[in-house]
C-alpha cells in the first residue's frame, strides 16, 4: 500500500452507494479496505464487479452475518480495524450484532462511521430515501435549474457523494486522529440531509444579506447572471461561462466581439440580464463547440467546452495532469486529491465478491 492512509485497516460492511465511495475514497489514500460482501447479492447488485469502479482498490471477504460465526467474525476482524464504514437503516447493524457497542467493546479504539441519509435519529430516521429527497429537504435541491422549469437533479453529486461520503471520510480521520491521541473510538453519525445543508453555508450567509433571491435562476451562480451561465452553439453544444470578475467579463466581452457596443447594459445591471442573455446566446449560436473552444483557450475569459463523461478524460490539461486512468482498460478518474510525499494509488480491480477472504483472514486474523 502506497499513501497518506498506509497501514490503516478499514472493514466496509457493503452497501451501495455514498458509504462504498467513502471506502473507495480511503483507499485510494491508501488505507487497506477490507468489503464485508452478502453471500447473496442485495437487490441493486447486478452486472460485472469488475466495473463497480466504487470498489476499485478493495479486498472482499463474504460473510453471512444470519450466521452466529459470521457475527463473531466480523467482531474479529473490528478488533483488528481501525475504522468501520456502515451504511444501513438505524438499527440494522444493531440488530445483526455487529453494531458499535458490540464493536467498540471489542475494539475501544475503534472509529464507527455511520452512513445515512437521514441520520441515526429524528422523525425520518427510519424512513426511506434517495439522494434527491434528501437535498430536497436540506434546501440545495430547490436553487438549481432554470427560473421558468422545476428544479433540475444534479445526479446525485450533490447528496450521496458531496454532502455524504465526504463527510463521512473526514468525519473518520477526524476520530482517527482523537482515538490515535486518546486511544478513545467514537461513533461518527454522517447523514447525507446535514452535509448538504452545511454545504449551503456560503448562501445561507447571502441570503441573510438580502444578496440571494428566492427564485431560482435569478442570482448570480444559479445561471441568472449572463456572464456565469451555459450557452448552446451552433452544433448543439454548450460552452461554460463563468466571468465573474470584471477583467474576466471584459475579456469575454472582447472575445465575443461586443466590447465596442455602446447599448449593451452593465455587468451587473439586474434588469439588463435577460438582454445580456439574449445577445450571448445569439453570439454563442454562431459557431461550434470547438470553434468557440479555440476562441477562448488560454484566455481569462472564464469559459470552457461543456465536456461528456467520455469526452473529459481526452482534455489536453486533464491528460497533462493525469486526471483520468486507464486500469484494466476502463477509464476512470485518478486519485485525488495529490500529496507531494505520500501520494495515493489505485491499488487494484474491484475484487469479485470473497474474492480475498482466506488472505484477509490470514493477514488481519493470523489465519482465523
Amino acid at each position: 500500500m502506497t499513501g497518506p492512509l498506509s497501514g490503516v485497516k478499514v472493514l466496509e460492511l457493503a452497501g451501495i452507494g455514498p458509504g462504498p465511495f467513502a471506502a473507495m475514497l480511503l483507499a485510494d489514500l491508501g488505507a487497506d479496505v477490507v468489503r464485508v460482501d452478502r453471500p447473496e447479492p442485495g437487490p441493486l447488485a447486478g452486472g460485472d464487479p469488475a466495473t463497480d469502479l466504487l470498489n476499485r482498490g478493495k479486498r472482499s471477504i463474504v460473510v453471512d452475518l444470519k450466521d452466529p460465526a459470521g457475527v463473531s467474525r466480523v467482531l474479529d476482524l473490528a478488533a483488528k480495524a481501525d475504522i468501520v464504514v456502515e451504511g444501513w437503516r438505524p438499527g440494522v447493524a444493531e440488530r445483526l450484532g455487529v453494531g458499535p457497542d458490540a464493536a467498540l467493546e471489542r475494539n475501544p479504539a475503534l472509529v464507527y462511521g455511520r452512513m445515512t441519509g437521514w441520520g441515526q435519529d429524528g422523525p425520518l430516521a427510519q424512513t426511506a430515501g434517495h439522494d434527491v429527497d434528501y437535498i430536497a429537504l436540506a434546501g440545495a435541491l430547490h436553487p438549481i435549474g432554470a427560473a421558468d422549469g422545476p428544479p433540475r437533479i444534479p445526479l446525485n453529486l450533490v447528496g450521496d457523494f458531496g454532502g455524504g461520503s465526504l463527510y463521512l471520510v473526514v468525519g473518520c480521520l477526524a476520530a482517527l486522529h482523537v482515538a490515535r491521541i486518546t486511544g478513545v473510538g467514537q461513533v461518527v453519525d454522517a447523514a447525507i440531509v446535514d452535509g448538504t445543508a452545511h454545504l449551503t453555508t456560503m448562501f445561507a450567509g447571502l441570503l441573510a444579506a438580502g444578496a440571494w433571491r428566492p427564485q431560482r435562476g435569478r442570482n448570480l451562480l444559479d445561471g441568472g447572471a449572463p456572464f456565469y451561465a451555459v450557452y448552446a452553439t451552433a452544433d448543439g453544444g454548450h460552452m461554460a461561462v463563468g466571468a465573474l470578475e470584471p477583467q474576466f467579463y471584459a475579456e469575454l466581452l472582447r472575445l465575443l466581439g461586443l466590447d465596442a457596443d455602446a447599448d449593451l447594459p452593465a455587468q451587473h445591471d439586474v434588469k439588463g440580464w435577460p438582454v445580456l442573455q439574449e445577445r450571448f446566446a445569439a453570439v454563442f449560436a454562431t459557431r461550434t463547440r470547438a470553434e468557440w473552444s479555440a476562441v477562448f483557450d488560454g484566455t481569462d475569459a472564464c469559459v470552457s467546452p461543456v465536456l461528456s463523461l467520455a469526452e473529459a478524460a481526452g482534455h489536453p490539461h486533464l491528460v497533462a495532469r493525469g486526471t483520468f486512468e486507464v486500469h484494466h482498460g476502463i477509464v476512470q478518474p485518478a486519485v485525488a486529491p495529490r500529496f507531494s510525499h505520500t501520494p495515493g494509488a489505485i491499488a487494484g480491480r474491484p475484487p469479485v465478491p470473497g474474492q480475498h477472504t482466506d488472505e484477509v483472514l490470514k493477514d488481519w486474523l493470523g489465519g482465523s
